[in-house]
């Protein structure tokens, strides 16, 4: 049987995976703070006599599209959408801290702000954020929560943790869509990076 086969299915290969990345990309064009996912694939020459005229699919790079998505407006107080490359920080599953664009928030019966899947929202401290039973919960531009209890003045409770990726240590999306630095490590919290409060990211997928 000739092999050739084999290099067929490398091409078969990579373009059901190039589907399937496209397929998850358009079923989350309305998904907030959801980053496009990209495939490339390099063709790599077969070694051996007679074969230098086949060639191996092989993927090349795999990451997501870093151009945020667009503004939606809601006016809801924890409603945010982190400004240029901030993320923030949120407790995944595993109990690690993990990294999201999906600023929509809430809060808990239990009085803890957690993201739209109820995962915790980290404070730049690295830990949960508690809020006052009954309080109204506001976020500045810095990221600073404010929590009012009817009839008394308004108080700082914390502040979101804003961590912004650099070039040596880019962040790659995990099995459960969060995303985590390559090598692994928490990021430091970014003093300087800013939110838009009561708006929402939308997804960056280009549907056309």
């Amino acid at each position: 049987m000739d092999r050739i086969i084999y290099t067929s299915m490398t091409g078969a290969s990579a373009a059901a995976h190039r589907q399937a990345v496209l397929s998850n990309n358009l079923a989350n064009v309305s998904t907030n703070g959801f980053r496009a996912e990209m495939s490339t694939f390099r063709s790599v020459p077969l070694q051996g006599d007679g074969s230098k005229t086949r060639v191996f699919a092989l993927e090349a790079t795999s990451g997501h599209v870093e151009t945020p998505g667009p503004v939606q407006r809601t006016g809801r107080n924890l409603d945010a959408m982190a400004v240029g490359n901030a993320w923030f920080a949120v407790q995944g599953l595993d109990g690690t801290e993990a990294y999201t664009r999906a600023g929509s928030f809430q809060v808990t019966q239990a009085g803890q702000i957690v993201t739209g899947t109820g995962l915790p929202v980290l404070s730049d401290g690295g830990g949960p954020i508690d809020v006052p039973q009954g309080a109204e919960v506001s976020l500045g531009s810095d990221g600073t929560i404010s929590a009012r209890v009817p009839g008394q003045q308004p108080q700082n409770i914390g502040r979101l943790k804003l961590a912004t990726p650099t070039p040596d240590d880019p962040l790659r999306r995990g099995d459960d869509t969060l995303f985590r630095p390559r090598s692994g490590d928490p990021m430091p919290n970014d003093p300087n990076a800013r939110l838009l409060s009561g708006a929402t990211e939308g997804s960056n997928v280009n549907a056309v």
